[in-house]
């Protein structure tokens, strides 16, 4: 699946509360990709993976081609690959309020630590978001969960937009549910480790991954019957609006220092229904590509 970290493009590591790594302590307020807590330890609200700042550093790569389906190479990490940690950690999920039987089960099916620094692994199943380099994150478990099946509750997933691959973790649960799941990251950094993460995997659902503009979409292959984006914008492009499917259902963080989650269904050619859900704090997102 991917290369063994000791060859990571990443700089020298730190060691902070979650081990050694090269990519930081730990989420910052501006990355955490996870709920907001409305009674968190200082009283004001704070990010259920709340830890100290970090400072990635960004990693190169070779250039590859900008869309490819993901190849078949050996796993590593299988000496952390716990299915007693993805059995706590689903545990957890329900006891977090996640009833959705299938996520649930794709959740225990993706093994999480293959998707974060070695230095992280053994915090892989924790209820945290994790630094994966480019000041991005892998994001917290419940949020994943959470996210997936607000879009998938009563219906089958059939063909699924996902912006913001990041490491490639949702994607992998994602593909265990949809029969069809295209994901997009802007960052070429870490659409060579999404691609490099998700070698190997086998999924029930055809899965693509793609360098480009996350906020342009993938008109080519729309409409989607759902549409999950990893970053907040203070608001949703109306681009990706465009390619939900009639009766879609389109889940992402919306805002800028204060965000929520919002579900938009689509509910005609020209109609769209809107609910604001719980606050998160994400990543934001950004236009372009970035080398």
């Amino acid at each position: 699946m991917r290369k063994p970290l000791n060859s990571s493009p990443f700089a020298t590591g730190t060691v902070n509360r979650f081990g050694r790594s090269s990519l930081g302590s730990g989420p910052s307020a501006v990355n955490s990709n996870a709920r907001i807590l409305a009674n968190g330890p200082t009283g004001k609200g704070s990010a259920a993976s709340a830890a100290a700042p970090f400072r990635p550093v960004a990693g190169g790569g070779s250039k590859v081609a900008p869309s490819a389906a993901v190849d078949t190479l050996p796993v590593s990490n299988l000496g952390l690959n716990s299915e007693r940690s993805r059995d706590r950690m689903v545990a957890r999920l329900r006891e977090q309020g996640i009833t959705h039987e299938a996520v649930l089960a794709a959740m225990r099916a993706v093994p999480r630590h293959v998707f974060v620094d070695e230095g992280l692994a053994s915090h892989a199943y924790e209820d945290a978001a994790l630094p994966i380099g480019h000041e991005q994150t892998i994001s917290q478990p419940w949020v994943v969960a959470h996210m997936i099946a607000t879009v998938a509750q009563g219906r089958e997933l059939g063909k699924v937009l996902e912006i913001g691959a990041g490491c490639g973790y949702q994607a992998a649960v994602l593909a265990h549910l949809a029969r069809e799941v295209h994901t997009i990251e802007r960052i070429h950094g870490l659409y060579e480790m999404a691609r490099r993460n998700l070698r190997g995997l086998r999924f029930p659902g055809r899965l693509r991954v793609v360098f480009g503009d996350g906020m342009a979409g993938l008109p080519g292959s729309a409409p989607f019957d759902a549409i999950i984006i990893a970053a907040a914008g203070i608001k949703i492009p109306q681009t990706l609006l465009g390619q939900l499917a009639v009766g879609g259902r389109l889940i992402a963080p919306e805002g800028g220092a204060d965000q929520r989650l919002v579900l938009i269904e689509r509910v005609g050619p020209a109609n769209w229904r809107r609910s604001e859900l719980e606050a998160v704090r994400f990543v934001p997102l950004r236009p372009g590509t970035q080398y």
